[in-house]
């Protein structure tokens, strides 16, 4: 398998496999790359739809260019445990980022929920994280309010006062209710628009199709996460020696 970085030539492939609506397994395969390679250049250049071979490359060389010249690493930056690869873990959490960017997240908080999620105690402090992301802590703050107003993260009272912000299984499970709220609050709204615009019109009966479709939408999701709760609850077997990996299609 080829390492290093790619080329203006697979950029080309990569762009053609995209526009053949290709799943990324199928390019990685074609091109003799991880799956993983060819996601997180795809979702860092603008994603399925937007991807261009020629402003990836300028801008894949653009990025190569200031980590030259960027000073370097803080030395004070935690070290990585259980032998990770610190290149391996930094990007695979600007690809994570990069990804819930993709599903519409605010860059800070995607950051600050990639940031916690990497974390093996799944929690840190404001400062910790205005350390390790570089960025100021009204920043930290803002981005937290978000992501606990969607149920991603809580609080709980650390040491010496301090709060800790956390990201554990039930987060998600919370995300996914509150998510399904949302939907739920949508469809009210949408068949209110119905009585306003009189039903059986053109107008009503759009807003009663969308109503029908996010109640499905709501009640499915709601249903799923109640059902799947307790996946989160349980650890995954470990396949020792196993070097299949994960299915990455698009979508």
């Amino acid at each position: 398998m080829p390492g290093g970085r790619l080329t203006q030539q697979e950029r080309q492939q990569i762009a053609l496999g995209l526009a053949d609506d290709l799943a990324y397994a199928e390019i990685a395969r074609r091109l003799d790359r991880p799956t993983s390679t060819i996601t997180r250049e795809v979702m860092r250049n603008g994603g399925p739809t937007a991807y261009r071979a020629d402003l990836a490359h300028r801008a894949t060389e653009r990025r190569t260019h200031r980590r030259r010249q960027a000073a370097p690493r803080d030395p004070e930056a935690p070290a990585q445990a259980y032998g990770r690869d610190a290149e391996a873990v930094r990007e695979y959490e600007e690809l994570f980022t990069t990804v819930m960017m993709a599903s519409g997240m605010p860059t800070m908080m995607a950051r600050v929920l990639a940031c916690l999620t990497l974390t093996d105690a799944g929690s840190l402090t404001a400062s910790e994280l205005v350390q390790r992301l570089k960025v100021s802590p009204a920043s930290v703050s803002k981005a937290i309010a978000f992501l606990e107003s969607q149920g991603m993260v809580r609080r709980e009272q650390g040491e010496h006062r301090r709060e800790r912000y956390v990201v554990d299984d039930d987060v998600w499970y919370e995300s996914m209710v509150a998510s399904a709220r949302a939907i739920a609050q949508l469809v009210e709204t949408a068949r209110q628009g119905v009585r306003v615009l009189v039903p059986g019109t053109p107008a009503a009966t759009r807003l009663e199709n969308i109503a029908r479709f996010l109640d499905f939408v709501s009640e499915s999701t709601a249903r799923a996460a109640e059902q799947a709760r307790e996946i989160l609850r349980t650890k995954p077997e470990t396949l020792s020696g196993s070097t299949a990996e994960p299915r990455s299609d698009r979508g």
